[in-house]
């Protein structure tokens, strides 16, 4: 078939021109060219020509972004293994806690959206300033083994999350699309650091190997020098490669969204029936409902994903049915899991562990009630599916600020 006259000839029908080109992109290109030179004032032809050219103009137009993008993401992992490494000597001369090495990372993380995407000067000063505070106030409190202490370890990771996202989202941050940007880049962040990460094992287990033939025994030095700094830099550089649309791990995404959830499903429905069968009481077997809100947090975890990552305006498929049975089933849970710490706290009085663990079950079960209104609207087509996501990322400060008290007035409160 002759391309060319195929294009002149369907000039008027849209759809079979799409249809060409879906089938043979490669031919339809190099006929294209013949086509519009013969119809130059063609409607139709001309948005064609914008349409196949515009890549080509966009990375002239953005070729001093992506350097800029580039130089500073070389410049901020390479700090940010610098710093990391710093931070692991005073570690190890057991001046600070261990949770510091987390400013080795997320700050640098943070720097590079900021730099990047042209953030407003308040919210650049605004993260900076909450970061650095965060720092000095965690060096601050006693670095003691009590449960008010650890329980400010574990919930800083989480605040500083939520303002890494604010430096992601920096002057959208109040709308919900950006907010799920940010969703989909955390998962696209773990599919390709893990994909890195792996490579890097490989890496270091070859080196190692190496160096033992000819006698030099190098693990220590290593470990503390070049794999703890590529752990930290490689944060960086999966964020400019993210944010440079990588198409692996957008592609990848959701499909691994579409496979999980049936996966976490099943899992969950047979363990609770086995748990139940067993005999298995929350009400009194603390481990049991220590596991209990782990199991809640790995299935809300999961569903967020495959929410973030899934979905067409208006379109419902069996994915939506999954993870409304898993939203349901994960209420369940958090309801069972909140009556056995408030019946704990009745029993056996307030403790720092209970209270952090009462306040995150309220937080979840908030949380899962809204996503499940949403989603029963949506199934009902009374809602658009953005309705399902804005009770997602809506949420997503309410975790900012318990987890912002605990890490703060738990220290406080517990002494």
């Amino acid at each position: 078939m002759d391309i060319s006259n195929f294009i002149i000839e369907n000039m008027n029908n849209p759809r079979e021109l799409e249809r060409m080109f879906r089938k043979e992109p490669e031919a339809f290109k190099k006929s294209f060219l013949y086509a519009w030179e013969q119809n130059p004032d063609s409607q139709v032809l001309a948005v064609w020509h914008e349409r196949l050219n515009f890549k080509e103009n966009e990375n002239i137009q953005k070729a001093s972004l992506i350097n800029k993008a580039f130089l500073s993401m070389g410049v901020l992992a390479i700090l940010s293994g610098i710093t990391t490494r710093i931070l692991l000597y005073f570690i190890e001369q057991q001046a600070i806690a261990p949770i510091n090495l987390i400013f080795g990372i997320l700050p640098f993380m943070a720097a590079y959206f900021l730099y990047n995407n042209g953030t407003k000067k308040n919210i650049v000063y605004t993260v900076a300033v909450l970061f650095l505070v965060s720092g000095i106030y965690l060096n601050i409190i006693p670095f003691e083994q009590k449960d008010g202490i650890i329980l400010a370890y574990l919930h800083l990771p989480v605040f500083l999350w939520i303002l890494l996202g604010l430096a992601f989202t920096g002057n959208e941050y109040n709308i919900g699309s950006a907010r799920i940007n940010y969703l989909k880049f955390n998962g696209e962040f773990c599919i390709l650091y893990a994909s890195m990460a792996i490579s890097g094992m490989l890496l270091t287990a070859l080196t190692m190997r190496l160096f033992g033939v000819i006698g030099l025994h190098i693990e220590e030095f290593y470990f503390k020098n070049v794999v703890l700094f590529g752990v930290a830099s490689l944060a960086v550089v999966a964020s400019y490669l993210i944010s440079r649309n990588l198409k692996l791990t957008k592609n990848l995404a959701p499909y691994i969204a579409k496979i999980f959830s049936p996966l976490v499903l099943t899992t969950l429905i047979v363990y609770l029936i086995a748990a139940i069968w067993v005999g298995k009481n929350p009400f009194l077997d603390r481990n049991f409902l220590i596991l209990f809100n782990g199991i809640l947090i790995i299935v809300l975890a999961v569903t967020i994903f495959s929410i973030t990552e899934s979905g067409e305006e208006g379109r419902k498929s069996i994915s939506d049915y999954i993870n409304f049975t898993l939203i349901v089933l994960s209420l369940i849970i958090d309801s069972v899991a909140f009556s056995a710490m408030a019946f704990r706290l009745s029993l056996y009085g307030i403790t720092p562990n209970r209270l952090a663990t009462l306040g995150l079950n309220i937080l979840f079960w908030g949380n899962l009630l809204w996503i499940m209104l949403s989603y029963i609207r949506f199934l009902q087509n009374k809602a658009r599916y953005s309705t399902i996501q804005d009770a997602v990322t809506k949420y997503l400060p309410i975790y900012g600020l318990w987890a912002a008290f605990v890490t703060l007035a738990f220290p406080l409160i517990f002494k």
